[in-house]
């Protein structure tokens, strides 16, 4: 327990906010499968549960946990869904890139700087959804030219990765939007492709808060046991029910992430 109350400024952590973060983890887990946006539900816990830990620390904390989630569902839709590998190898290598220097960067971005902008494109993406009910549950019959391969990668690998390298809540969220949009597929389809490509920018960020110090070790690998459970039934939930069900839930989760970021801006 001395690292832990090292790094939460010497006030000790009980059990009790131990397990609800556990708890908090599963939940994560699943969502994140599912539609993205675990992020914005396990780091606000980890500041709430633990009120003495810096936020670079906690999002390094979250990075443990969330590698191991998004690499288990990337593994179980790519053993049932069909995944565009001239996007999702390619955007994959680059995000390790740009999520590390996202992070490198991540103590010294102001978050609110990010709260803002965040919530107007998370209300873009609700009412698009929302006004385009065949968004994301018709399949373009077309295979998408080089160039929208080649939009995607850039978008996805260098544009999305740097922010979650420097503050991550929404990231695959607006992955899915981004290969729903630009290649034509349908939300599970696009979430499978997410996951793979969240698993790089997961590992960059990781790799650089974790060579600053920057990790709860015991406490980010015992809620990355909960978030495997959590991702693992999120993506078998999302294959089970299809493109219809991601829908209803990637609204819901929109909404969600766009009260909570009101909230810590104006509250």
């Amino acid at each position: 327990m001395t690292f832990a109350r090292q790094r939460t400024e010497g006030k000790p952590m009980d059990w009790q906010s131990v397990l609800l973060l556990l708890a908090v983890a599963a939940a994560a887990g699943w969502v994140d499968a599912v539609v993205g946006g675990g992020g914005l539900i396990l780091v606000p816990a980890l500041l709430l549960g633990l009120p003495g830990l810096p936020p670079v620390t906690a999002l390094g904390t979250n990075k443990v946990a969330s590698i191991c989630g998004t690499t288990t569902a990337a593994i179980t839709y790519a053993r049932r869904t069909k995944i565009d590998w001239r996007v999702a190898g390619p955007a994959a290598g680059s995000a390790v890139v740009f999520a590390g220097l996202g992070a490198v960067t991540a103590s010294s971005i102001p978050v609110d700087w990010f709260r803002p902008a965040i919530m107007v494109l998370l209300l873009g993406v609700l009412a698009f959804v929302v006004l385009k009910p065949s968004f994301g549950v018709t399949v373009k019959a077309a295979d998408p030219t080089a160039r929208r391969r080649a939009v995607a990668v850039v978008v996805a690998g260098v544009a999305i990765a740097f922010y979650d390298g420097v503050f991550g809540p929404g990231t695959g969220t607006f992955l899915i939007i981004t290969f729903t949009a630009l290649l034509g597929l349908d939300f599970v389809s696009s979430s499978a492709t997410a996951k793979i490509l969240n698993a790089g920018t997961n590992l960059g960020a990781l790799v650089v808060f974790a060579a600053g110090g920057h990790v709860l070790w015991w406490l980010g690998l015992s809620m990355a046991v909960c978030n495997i459970v959590g991702a693992r039934f999120g993506a078998r939930t999302a294959l089970k029910r299809g493109a219809g069900f991601v829908r209803m839930a990637l609204v819901v989760v929109v909404v969600g992430m766009v009260i909570r970021l009101a909230v810590q801006y104006f509250g």
